[in-house]
C-alpha cells in the first residue's frame, strides 16, 4: 500500500468514526465488568505501544488493524515470556474491539472474521502472586493494632474486611454502613465480578476490629470506609481504588510483608479455607467465583500442606 492510499484509508476510517461519535475502545471497556477494565486497558496499552502508536487509546485507529499487527503483537509477547493466560487475554481484547468495529460498520465482516481466527497460545494458567501465612497474618494484625489513630482503626478494619470475606478491592471500595449487620456478622456485597450479588460473614475476630472503627466512622449513612484527612476529619465518601491499594501496600510494609497486593489478600482467604479443609466448591461460593477452576488458581497451598495430606491418605 502507498503512503497516498494509507493516508486515504485513514481519513476515510476517521470520517466514518467520527460520524459515529465515540469510538470501539470506549463501547468495548463499557461492556466488560468494572473490575476488569483497568487490567484490560493496560493489555491494549501495551498492544498499541508495540504498533508504535502514541496517544489515547481512544484515537487509535483500531479498524485498520489487520491480520499482521494482531499476530505480531502475539509473536513479541511470547518473545517477552508473558504467560498464555496474559497473551490469549490480549488477543481477547483485540478481537473485542474489532467485533465492536464491526458493529459500527467500521470494518467489514470478512475482516473481522479473520481477526477472530487468530489462533490462542496453548498454555496452563499458573497460579501467581501469593498467600500471607498465618504468622505473617497475627504480625499483620499486630502492627495494625498499635496504630490508634482514625486512619489506623481504618486501616485494620479495610484489611480485616479482606482477609475475613476474601472481598475484591473494587468491593471493598463500593460498600456502604447499611450492607453490614453489625449484629450478625452478615454482609451484603451488591455487585461484585460480573454483577453477580452475594454474602459474605464475618468471624468474631473481625467483627471486633470492625466494630472499632464503627464507633469512630459514625452511623452516617454512606460508604463503609472513608478517606481520612490529615486533620483526622472523616469524610463522608468513598476511598478509591488506588486508596485502598496504597493502604495495604503501606500496612504490610510496616508489618515487615513485602510486595503484597491487595489481591494477595483475596488469594490468602482462598488458601486459607482450603488449609482449614473447606471443599473447593464451598469455598468457591465464599469467593465469589463464578468457575471453580478460578478458585483452584487461588490455591496456594506449599509442600507442607501436600506432605500431611499424603500421610493421611490410608490411615
Amino acid at each position: 500500500m502507498t503512503k497516498t492510499q494509507c493516508q486515504q484509508k485513514w481519513t476515510r476510517y476517521y470520517r466514518q468514526l467520527n460520524a459515529q461519535k465515540t469510538d470501539p475502545v470506549t463501547l468495548y471497556l463499557n461492556s466488560l465488568a468494572a473490575t476488569g477494565r483497568r487490567s484490560v486497558r493496560c493489555l491494549l496499552h501495551a498492544a498499541a505501544n508495540m504498533l508504535h502508536f502514541e496517544g489515547e487509546l481512544e484515537s487509535m485507529p483500531w479498524g485498520l488493524l489487520d491480520f499482521q499487527q494482531v499476530t505480531l503483537i502475539r509473536n513479541q509477547l511470547q518473545q517477552q515470556s508473558k504467560s498464555a493466560n496474559t497473551i490469549n487475554l490480549t488477543l481477547s481484547a483485540l478481537r473485542g474491539v474489532s467485533k465492536v468495529c464491526f458493529s459500527l460498520g467500521l470494518i467489514s465482516a470478512e475482516h473481522w472474521l479473520l481477526l477472530q481466527a487468530i489462533k490462542r497460545v496453548r498454555g496452563k494458567r499458573s497460579s501467581t502472586g501469593q498467600s500471607l501465612t498465618g504468622i505473617q497474618i497475627k504480625k499483620l494484625y499486630r502492627t495494625l493494632s498499635q496504630d490508634k489513630t482514625a486512619a489506623g482503626l481504618r486501616d485494620h478494619a479495610v484489611i480485616a474486611y479482606m482477609l475475613a470475606t476474601g472481598l475484591r478491592r473494587s468491593e471493598v471500595r463500593d460498600l456502604e454502613l447499611s450492607d453490614y449487620h453489625s449484629k450478625t456478622g452478615l454482609l451484603r456485597v451488591k455487585a461484585g465480578k460480573g454483577n453477580q450479588p452475594r454474602t459474605a460473614y464475618l468471624n468474631t475476630e473481625s467483627r471486633g476490629i470492625i466494630s472499632v472503627w464503627l464507633q469512630v466512622r459514625g452511623k452516617t449513612a454512606g460508604a463503609l470506609f472513608n478517606p481520612i484527612n490529615k486533620t483526622g476529619t472523616i469524610n463522608n465518601k468513598a476511598l478509591t481504588s488506588e486508596s485502598i491499594y496504597n493502604i495495604i501496600r503501606k500496612r504490610t510494609e510496616a508489618a515487615g510483608i513485602s510486595n503484597i497486593s491487595p489481591h494477595d489478600l483475596r488469594r490468602t482467604f482462598v488458601t486459607q479455607l482450603l488449609v482449614a479443609g473447606v471443599d473447593l466448591n464451598t469455598t468457591r461460593q465464599l469467593a465469589g467465583h463464578a468457575d471453580i477452576q478460578t478458585t483452584a488458581r487461588y490455591d496456594l497451598r506449599d509442600e507442607k500442606h501436600q506432605r500431611k495430606a499424603l500421610k493421611q491418605l490410608y490411615r
